[in-house]
């Protein structure tokens, strides 16, 4: 296959990209797996994770960790950065956006497993963190720790 026929579908990359409105607007895209047959882990990281509480409407903070093993594809990455960002006007509990995630990104791309953590900064003087993840890891395969301390406050 052709590095060319392998990124003819992309839509956003190396162009001018509007920002989704929403995430049911927002289009992920995926690209041919080049390592297809060999297990590995890929981490992406949103440190600066912004939605909206579906009640107040006030900003919520969380820092975002995705890892997976895929199959045949990858995600994008411009795309799930313009995935990411179309919360940011979006209300929604910590829990749906955490998991809404990860079931849109393990859709889009059937990988092998996918988990993703949502480290959520206090709201009403309490954090919240949500886990999803699709099934057990492939054993085999290095995954580190999420490497994101529980919240101490000023401890």
């Amino acid at each position: 296959m052709s590095d060319q026929s392998i990124y003819q579908n992309l839509t956003m990359l190396g162009g001018d990209t509007k920002q989704p409105e929403s995430p049911e607007e927002a289009v992920l895209e995926k690209v041919k797996n080049p390592q297809e047959g060999t297990d590995y882990c890929v981490r992406f990281v949103a440190p600066e994770f912004t939605s909206l509480c579906p009640i107040t409407g006030q900003p919520d903070f969380a820092h975002i960790v995705i890892d997976y093993i895929p199959d045949g594809w990858l995600v994008e990455s411009k795309s799930l950065k313009l995935f990411l960002t179309s919360f940011r006007n979006h209300g929604a509990f910590h829990e749906d956006c955490t998991v809404s995630i990860g079931k849109r990104i393990a859709e889009t791309l059937n990988p092998k497993w996918l988990r993703i953590g949502g480290y959520w900064y206090p709201r009403g003087g309490i954090p919240i963190d949500v886990f999803y993840q699709t099934g057990p890891a492939p054993e085999g395969v290095w995954i580190p720790d999420q490497g994101v301390a529980p919240y101490r406050g000023r401890g």
